[in-house]
């Protein structure tokens, strides 16, 4: 298993958000949580990347067979865990270049492989620049710097695309996108997956799954994931809202 979580239960600032949450992600799957808002999709996502203001009370998490609570957020990463965030944060002074570079060296050298040359390394730019068509003019700016909303959201896909990461969490990546950068997020999404890595996509809303077709959809209330299915409970969730879910849920509480 690339990432099992058991009844993992998480609090900020004193309350309780995730009250026992199980999930259990292969290598090559897709995953989609969605849920209505307050929920707790988001502070899942955090908790995962490890931010330090979410406390986990009790339960586990494994990545790759390895305590992933245990790990500071820097090694999360070099183990292959990445965080797409709802909203980029903009590092100024800092280039895309010098930024994925830094990143990189810091990867290889975890996990005890040689630095990229200089050569490499702009070979490499080149090549997933394309996948998320994304141009010069954005890798060569301060990261984030100005950008609009969609060039961030092709950001983080392209640090994405050159992180090559096991596991990738996207936390709401369609939030603010138009339809022509949203088919450019997604597209770029779907061609880095492999056999070999998996993607949880958070998510309100079903346009997003039309590009990136998940595996199994999950819906997150109160905390918990009280419901799983295959790609059709999105079309689903999408003419019925979550309604008729909550309901059932609520009433055999």
């Amino acid at each position: 298993m690339m990432l099992e979580v058991k009844n993992l239960h998480a609090e900020v600032a004193g309350e309780e958000i995730l009250k026992g949450i199980n999930l259990t992600v292969r290598a090559g799957e897709v995953h989609a949580i969605m849920g209505p808002n307050g929920s707790g999709k988001s502070t899942f996502a955090s908790v995962l990347a490890g931010k330090e203001k979410y406390s986990v009370t009790s339960g586990e998490i494994l990545f790759n067979g390895k305590n992933l609570l245990e790990m500071p957020i820097e090694q999360r990463a070099w183990e292959g865990l990445f965080l797409g965030f709802q909203y980029p944060v903009e590092i100024p002074g800092v280039s895309m270049a010098n930024f994925l570079k830094a990143a990189i060296s810091e990867q290889r050298k975890y996990r005890h492989l040689p630095p990229l040359s200089s050569a490499e390394f702009l070979k490499m730019m080149k090549e997933k620049s394309k996948i998320v068509e994304i141009g010069s003019n954005l890798t060569s700016r301060s990261v984030n710097e100005g950008f609009s909303g969609g060039e961030k959201k092709r950001n983080e896909i392209f640090q994405m695309a050159m992180l090559n990461p096991c596991l990738s969490i996207l936390d709401e990546t369609d939030s603010g996108l138009d339809i022509d950068a949203l088919r450019i997020v997604a597209t770029g999404v779907t061609r880095l997956k492999t056999s070999e890595n998996a993607t949880v996509v958070i998510t309100h809303y079903q346009r997003l799954l039309d590009y990136i077709v998940p595996d199994y959809v999950h819906v997150l209330y109160k905390g918990r994931i009280i419901y799983s299915a295959g790609k059709e409970l999105a079309l689903e969730l999408e003419k019925r809202g979550y309604d008729w879910l909550i309901k059932d849920y609520d009433n055999e509480q």
